[in-house]
């Protein structure tokens, strides 16, 4: 009985030495590893970095192929919404800059009819009330009227002088809320009397019911033996209150002198300085301190 416990003593001490010395090497070993490592040194631990890292690195490379696309199905949206915006906002520019090329022309030549009509007001001396020219009469009337848009509201009545930058275009003739009939210098009932700017002779003149580039008025003077001159400047010279027309507004020049021996007259032929078949923005003349919707070039040349 004593040898049998004594053997089971001997080797459960035997048992214990082994492993603590199994424990001891580990630390030991584990510690070299770790002095090892912190110094730089290509040791064991990097070979089973290495291994390990190249059976992880092919895995994880293939589960971010794999998950990449649907994660990215968020941004995918977001981008093609962005992009659709993009592209709504450059084409809504573009149509704005192809709108202000195309207008480009009538808004210089607009702006430099303003200019000119303000500038008439102090040339000729009267107030003028801008309006644009929106209607032709019809032809079959055989009369040559426009019509603007400005009307009663507007502070327009009938027997209005109208002009623009360049001289004489007609005469109010009937006016509603809104709109207003022009009759232009150039129909065949108009009459206006004009004065010669060199002599200072007066008579009347005429229209041909012509239009465009060959449109011509005639100018009868009142004294027969007073011939015109190539050239000289055809004025108004003035109705009663300045009704329908008023005094010094510029009509045309003289072009010729046409006789006529059977009545002993001489009729001059008078080329407008409007030219009606561009004709757009007017003035009409009305009185200083006239109410009105619309801003009105005053006399002074002030608005």
């Amino acid at each position: 009985m004593r040898e049998r416990r004594w053997k089971r003593d001997s080797e459960g001490s035997e048992r214990d030495r082994s492993a603590r010395s199994v424990l001891i090497a580990l630390v030991l070993a584990s510690v070299t590893m770790m002095v090892l490592d912190q110094q730089g040194v290509d040791g064991p631990m990097d070979a089973a970095r290495r291994g390990v890292g190249e059976v992880i690195g092919p895995a994880e490379s293939f589960g971010d192929a794999v998950v990449e696309p649907f994660a990215s199905i968020g941004d995918y949206f977001r981008s093609r919404s962005d992009l659709r915006d993009e592209v709504r906002e450059l084409q809504a520019e573009n149509d704005r800059l192809h709108s202000e090329a195309n207008t480009a022309d009538l808004d210089r030549n607009r702006l430099a009819e303003y200019d000119g009509l303000a500038k008439a007001a102090t040339d000729i001396g009267y107030s003028l009330l801008p309006a644009k020219v929106i209607g032709v009469g019809p032809r079959q009337s055989f009369s040559q009227t426009v019509t603007i848009d400005a009307g009663s509201s507007s502070g327009l009545t009938s027997d209005l002088t109208v002009v623009n930058s360049r001289g004489l275009v007609g005469r109010v003739i009937r006016v509603t809320r809104t709109t207003a009939t022009v009759l232009l210098i150039l129909d065949t009932d108009s009459v206006v009397g004009g004065r010669l700017a060199s002599s200072m002779e007066i008579g009347f003149l005429k229209g041909r019911g012509e239009i465009g580039d060959d449109a011509l008025l005639d100018l009868d003077l009142i004294d027969d033996t007073v011939i015109a001159t190539k050239g000289d400047v055809v004025t108004t010279w003035g109705s009663k209150d300045g009704a329908p027309y008023v005094a010094g507004v510029p009509i045309g020049k003289v072009v010729s002198v046409i006789s006529s021996p059977r009545e002993t007259s001489r009729v001059a032929r008078i080329e407008p300085l409007v030219d009606f078949s561009s004709l757009d923005l007017v003035g009409v003349v009305v009185p200083g301190g006239t109410s009105s919707d619309r801003a009105i070039f005053e006399a002074e040349g002030k608005r």
